[in-house]
């Protein structure tokens, strides 16, 4: 039997060791998910969120537990990681209430002879694939609209955080979710793929890379089922020369060092106005200078550890590439004792004197790092802020709420915001374009991605 192992990045110990499912309990879980789903669909919409709630309920009970375990599992501060679970209530909450609107039968207008409305029907069984850094923010966005809308789940989480997935279980079953309308498995990635391959699977939505996606829309080709993608970004956000630096400041650099920058929406590029840029510049490092990296484990640690060392290598290479080709680097990371090659703990970084000719400024960088470049205008701003492959979110700080709107109208995003960033709003489209995927999550439209539509034409006898 194959073992899975989560390796902690606060210790580099082993945290959670996991058997693999193999081919037998595959293809149970699988049965048990189509033979329920034919049930589920038929159950009321009231006892559908009745149940889910429960389940909010009893996940939410858990809350300093799962933010220990959190921590240890990937290494965000103990300060903040119950955040995690306040995003997951609050998620949850907002898509069970909006899916008697969002499931509701389209009545259309009478046509003589004839009635006619549109219904929206399960899909059947739904694959979700959550990522390690939002385990549970990422995984509520599909599971719970899923079985709201009469789908069955089977879900694997990341192998960095297998006990989320377990969590999640303990939940449903507490609350008394019928047996195979939500299932959990540990799986290698060879099994994932052979599962998404199944005709038993209807649906697969997957949180992760683009290389992973690419992995996905492989072994969905041919099978003409939907797929929800979000796969990450490069996201900027432009500080105009109007702003309060004393909110702006805060906001965007929270944005792009909470969770040691491991966001797929977080802030990685910042354009300024050139008349406040120096200004900026200065408050942004000191606002940088009072982050404690740490034993995330700690409560006065402010910034942990990323994922693993090569996470941390990889951002290490992208400022020093920019730094050799004339960036500069304003934090010295030999005041941060922990930052060394080869450990996951890595100082945060600073850089202005860049341009897009470099990494750092292209790639995603997943950590605790942002470059700063200024712009005179805001054509000059928008131009930066679409030159790039990803379109998840991008943030436009302003006193001026109407040049904010326009800005906000010309970029190339699916979230776009005004005086905040790094936020999702359950009642809003969470989606991405260009190389940030494809599909939506949350508001009612999500729910369009977890249903088909069928069209009821009945002529009068």
């Amino acid at each position: 039997m194959a073992i899975q192992k989560t390796i902690s990045p606060v210790d580099g110990s082993v945290y959670v060791e996991r058997e693999l499912a193999d081919t037998e309990r595959i293809e149970a879980t699988l049965t048990r998910a189509k033979a329920a789903q034919r049930a589920w669909r038929e159950v009321a919409l009231a006892e559908r969120a009745r149940l889910c709630s429960a389940m909010v309920d009893a996940l939410v009970a858990r809350r300093d537990q799962l933010a220990e375990e959190l921590t240890w599992q990937m290494g965000r501060p103990i300060a903040v990681a119950g955040g995690e679970i306040d995003g997951f209530e609050e998620r949850a909450r907002g898509m069970i209430a909006l899916a008697e609107e969002a499931l509701a039968p389209i009545r259309l207008a009478e046509k003589p002879g004839s009635t006619r409305y549109i219904t929206r029907e399960p899909l059947g069984v739904a694959f979700i694939a959550a990522p390690w850094n939002f385990p549970f923010m990422t995984a509520v966005n599909a599971v719970v609209p899923a079985i709201m809308a009469g789908n069955t789940v089977i879900l694997k989480h990341s192998a960095q955080t297998p006990l989320c997935a377990e969590r999640m279980q303990q939940a449903f079953d507490s609350a008394g979710l019928p047996e195979g309308v939500f299932q959990h498995l540990h799986l290698s990635h060879e099994a994932a793929r052979t599962l998404m391959r199944d005709p038993r699977v209807d649906y697969v939505s997957f949180t992760g890379s683009v290389a992973g996606g690419e992995v996905v829309e492989r072994n969905l080709a041919g099978r003409f089922i939907p797929a929800g993608l979000e796969l990450g970004g490069k996201d900027p956000a432009y500080i105009r020369a109007d702003v309060d630096l004393d909110d702006a400041v805060p906001g965007v650099m929270d944005g792009a060092f909470f969770n040691s920058g491991q966001s797929c929406c977080a802030i990685e590029r910042i354009y300024v106005h050139d008349s406040i840029v120096e200004a900026f510049v200065e408050r942004a490092v000191a606002w940088v200078r009072q982050l404690r990296l740490g034993n995330p484990a700690e409560p006065q640690t402010t910034l942990g550890p990323l994922i693993h060392p090569q996470a941390a290598d990889f951002v290490r290479s992208q400022i020093e590439e920019a730094v050799a080709a004339g960036a500069r680097a304003w934090i010295d990371p030999t005041d941060y004792p922990r930052s060394t090659p080869g450990n996951a703990y890595l100082a945060p970084q600073v850089l202005t004197g860049v341009d897009h000719s470099m990494r750092v400024m292209r790639e995603e960088s997943f950590g605790p790092v942002v470059g700063i470049m200024p712009v005179s205008s805001d054509d000059e701003a928008i131009a930066l802020m679409n030159d790039s492959e990803f379109g998840l979110t991008a943030a436009v700080f302003t006193r001026d709420l109407a040049a904010g709107e326009a800005i906000a109208r010309r970029l190339e995003a699916g979230t776009v915001f005004t005086n905040r960033c790094d936020y999702l709003d359950p009642e809003l489209a969470w989606t991405g374009i260009k190389y940030s995927g494809r599909g939506c999550s949350l508001s009612r439209i999500g729910y369009e991605m977890l249903t088909r539509p069928k069209s009821f034409h009945l002529k009068h006898a």
